[in-house]
Formats: C-alpha cells, sequence, structure tokens
C-alpha cells in the first residue's frame, strides 16, 4: 500500500473528480484523475490503482441510474467496444499513450466544432437542430474506437459522446445508458489487465484504501445531473468535450515533444 502524504494529496480529489463525472458529469473530469495522481507515482502504476475504484464507481452509478436506459445504444456500440478492446489488448507493446491522445483529442475537437457550426446555424434559422437516428455501422465503429482508447488510456469518453450526443436522448436515458456502457467495459478490461501484470497487492491495497471516497463522489455527481434540464445538460455536456479534447491534446503533445 502506498504511505506516501503527497500521493494521498493528489490522489484523493483525483478519485473525487472522477466519481463526479462517473455520477454523470461527462469524461472531461474523468482525465484529471491520471494525469493528477500521475504527479506522485508513474501514470501506468495510477491507472491500474484507478481502475478497481472506477469498478466500485460503476457499482454506485448503475444503482444510481437503473431505471434510465437505452438498449438499443447498448446492442450498437458494446460488440464494436468489445473489439476494440481485444485490439488495445494485442497492441499493447506497440501503441503509444500520447498519439491516441493526440489522435482522439483532434477528433473531439472537431466534434465540438461541429455542434458548434450546427448550432449557430440551426440560431440563423430559428430551429433546433434535428436529433439523429441510431445508425448501427457508424455506432459500431464509435464503439470500437471508445474500447479501444479506454483501454490504452482510459480516454473513451470522447469516441462515446460523438456518437450519442448527436442521438438527443433525455438527458437521464443519456447518462444511464452511458453508464452501462463504460460498467462494461471497465468490467472486460479487467481480464486484460490482470494479464498484463498492471495489478499487485500494493496496488490493490491502495486502491482499497482509496474506495470509500468513490461512491460518495458519484453520487453526488448523479445527484445534480438528474436534476439538470436537457437546454442546460446538453451545452454543457459539449462544454466537456471541449475541455477534454484540449486536455487530451495538451497531453499528447508534451508527451511527444518531451520523448
Amino acid at each position: 500500500m502506498m504511505t506516501d502524504p503527497i500521493f494521498y494529496a493528489v490522489a484523493i480529489p483525483a478519485v473525487f473528480l472522477v466519481g463526479l463525472s462517473k455520477g454523470g458529469f461527462g469524461g472531461a473530469m474523468a482525465l484529471l484523475g491520471v494525469p493528477l495522481m500521475a504527479l506522485a507515482i508513474p501514470p501506468v502504476q495510477a491507472a491500474a490503482i484507478l481502475l478497481p475504484i472506477l469498478i466500485v464507481m460503476d457499482a454506485v452509478t448503475l444503482w444510481s441510474w437503473r431505471k434510465h436506459w437505452d438498449p438499443a445504444t447498448l446492442l450498437i456500440m458494446v460488440p464494436g467496444a468489445v473489439i476494440g478492446i481485444t485490439i488495445g489488448w494485442a497492441t499493447a507493446a506497440w501503441i503509444t499513450d500520447p498519439i491516441i491522445r493526440l489522435i482522439v483529442g483532434c477528433v473531439a475537437l472537431w466534434f465540438f466544432a461541429r455542434y458548434v457550426t450546427l448550432a449557430l446555424a440551426a440560431r440563423r434559422n430559428a430551429s433546433p437542430a434535428p436529433a439523429d437516428e441510431h445508425r448501427p455501422v457508424r455506432g459500431g465503429l464509435w464503439g470500437a474506437l471508445a474500447g479501444f482508447t479506454s483501454f490504452v488510456s482510459h480516454a473513451g469518453g470522447p469516441p462515446y459522446q460523438i456518437y450519442t450526443l448527436p442521438l438527443r436522448q433525455d438527458p437521464k436515458v443519456y447518462t444511464g445508458t452511458s453508464v452501462r456502457f463504460f460498467a462494461i467495459i471497465n468490467a472486460i478490461k479487467l481480464v486484460p489487465y490482470f494479464a498484463l501484470g498492471q495489478f499487485d497487492i500494493a496496488n490493490l491495497s491502495t486502491s482499497l484504501v482509496l474506495a470509500p471516497i468513490a461512491p460518495v463522489a458519484t453520487l453526488a455527481g448523479a445527484y445534480i445531473v438528474k436534476r439538470m434540464k436537457p437546454e442546460i445538460f446538453y451545452p454543457f455536456m459539449y462544454a466537456m468535450v471541449f475541455l477534454t479534447a484540449l486536455k487530451l491534446i495538451w497531453d499528447g503533445v508534451v508527451h511527444l515533444l518531451a520523448g
């Protein structure tokens, strides 16, 4: 178990921010988890410590959002996610995290720019942009990318959001579905993480110490999101996509320049 007080000074806020995100606030805050913990320990070790805590958060969020979800989204995206995780596992020795973060960040930034362009056009036409319908091929591809990036860098949120946000589901349905999607992904990721030797007694003990923070933060996030109106929720979520894109691009560029 980690005993360094500096580690816990950064790990406790990191876990709390990730919990708020898992409760329904989107991926920007979740992406701060590993970088904050990496101020005190290596990033790979930070990811390994965080994954069991994510499983605890998933259990809490599944209960919090048990009545709200869209089966069609999961049927379309989960098979692709399994393929993406498998590819990530098979290529773990060759794929570099900075490049993945840079690519995902650029795609997310394009997605946000597209949203702003369509929103401005809709405002000029005095009519809201229509919601997209499910498209299985597109959903499967974005699901695969979400699974792959979640495995290699815990950055599966932007690909998932690129497919699901344009569906303009009820905020509760959107959040409940995303909770189920990432709970499935995180459960599947446990197997390859064990196979790659990412877990040991010290890391798992540290995860256990930090785990009590998870339900408190997650329930707080769910409480707030359940009371947000769609006209507030969706602009907020797109703002989270924008911040996520900037964070991923920054991380990718900094690591590539340093390397």
